[in-house]
């Protein structure tokens, strides 16, 4: 599926599928990916898609040229200045980015260069993040005298908060090797190996029961909005129904035989 606005040549956002992961990459290079309207819109589009999409095991974000995502588009919010006209484009940022943690299928970011601002909290809200020794990532808003809120949600929720709080009052940019260290990102490597890690790590969830990881991301996510004793009333919750599926009786089936598990998804 390739998404175009009206008066587009290209698509804003261009999804490819090979066995069973689908890669979204986004297409607006000489913008640098930009999340503008039409961007948000595209990608919300495609997200929506691939969550009822059973084939789809895997995410890949990914940007077209130099950049992974600059954020927000500013020419377009200069253009457009009228609060309504603000409120709405955060609104749909907003539950873009809350697609990516809600959709059952685990999601990549893939990050070849830059991260800046709400292309930072695009990296923050991933799932996971594979990023090339060369990238930066920054909440950069603070030096145009715009405090980067709406990624400091994504932000505050991988890093620890000073580490969170230094990003967003100063603007700074960070290497990878720090994003790694302070939790943004999960892997860093040489350029020439993204793709293969990538790959390898999504493999390795293609591998396990679709409906085991489906039931344990939203766990994930839900149990850590709750009070320690409601987090494991509700995770105890989740492994009772989760032992009642065919694959967790296949996958024990299997390791007691010690034979490879068939996946039902069931």
């Amino acid at each position: 599926m390739n998404t175009r606005m009206p008066g587009e040549d290209e698509p804003y956002v261009v999804r490819t599928d090979q066995g069973g992961v689908a890669t979204l990459t986004l297409n607006r290079a000489k913008q640098f990916n930009a999340l503008s309207q039409a961007m948000i819109g595209a990608l919300q589009e495609h997200l929506d898609a691939i969550s009822a999409d059973a084939a789809v095991r895997v995410v890949v974000i990914a940007g077209a040229g130099k950049a992974f995502c600059a954020g927000h588009d500013l020419k377009e919010m200069r253009a457009n200045h009228d609060k309504a006209f603000m409120q709405d484009l955060f609104r749909r940022c907003g539950r873009m980015m809350m697609t990516l943690t809600q959709m059952p299928q685990p999601v990549i970011a893939r990050v070849h260069g830059i991260a800046t601002a709400a292309g930072c909290q695009l990296v923050s809200m991933c799932d996971l993040a594979v990023a090339v020794d060369s990238a930066r990532f920054a909440t950069s808003g603070i030096n145009v005298g715009l405090f980067c809120a709406t990624p400091g949600v994504g932000l505050s929720r991988n890093l620890g908060r000073k580490q969170a709080l230094e990003m967003l009052l100063t603007g700074d940019f960070i290497d990878a090797q720090t994003a790694l260290q302070q939790g943004l990102v999960n892997r860093v490597v040489a350029s020439d190996a993204l793709d293969v890690e990538v790959e390898q790590l999504a493999r390795s969830i293609i591998a396990k029961s679709s409906v085991a990881i489906g039931m344990g991301k939203q766990m994930f996510y839900k149990q850590l909005e709750m009070g320690l004793e409601a987090a494991y009333q509700y995770a105890s919750e989740v492994m009772a129904c989760n032992m009642m599926t065919a694959d967790a009786g296949e996958g024990i089936d299997a390791f007691i035989g010690k034979r490879a598990p068939v996946w039902s998804g069931r």
